[in-house]
């Protein structure tokens, strides 16, 4: 099984790394006269930070140009389901930015180191 993104196998699975951050809480803090103390009202959980590195691999310009374009296309504000290759699987994700970093050429292709920011809006 390979990493997916609405299950396209858009990610090379060599050096990716995925980091789960953990999911805030809310809170309606209230004084009210005559009560000691501070009344509190939890208002559940809210959204998790989901950051992923990794490196792409092409042939060439247009091949790399294609793959970058096709990740950038989740890029729409819609959510999206992540499943990773042990099973895990990460739905309602909302990819906030897709950023290509480091390029270089490694035998007779090219590799694109990147980083993409995610959303998790509910679980």
């Amino acid at each position: 099984m390979h990493v997916t993104l609405d299950g396209q196998a858009v990610f090379d699975e060599q050096e990716l790394t995925i980091m789960i951050g953990s999911p805030g809480r809310a809170s309606l803090e209230r004084s009210i006269a005559g009560l000691d103390g501070v009344l509190s009202i939890d208002l559940g959980a809210r959204s998790r930070r989901i950051r992923q590195t990794g490196v792409l691999r092409a042939a060439g310009r247009a091949a790399m140009d294609a793959r970058i374009d096709a990740i950038a296309a989740f890029l729409d504000g819609q959510t999206h389901t992540l499943a990773t290759a042990d099973g895990r699987v990460y739905d309602n994700l909302r990819v906030d930015s897709f950023q290509p970093l480091r390029e270089r050429a490694a035998g007779p292709g090219i590799v694109v180191e990147y980083e993409i920011a995610y959303t998790q809006l509910g679980e």
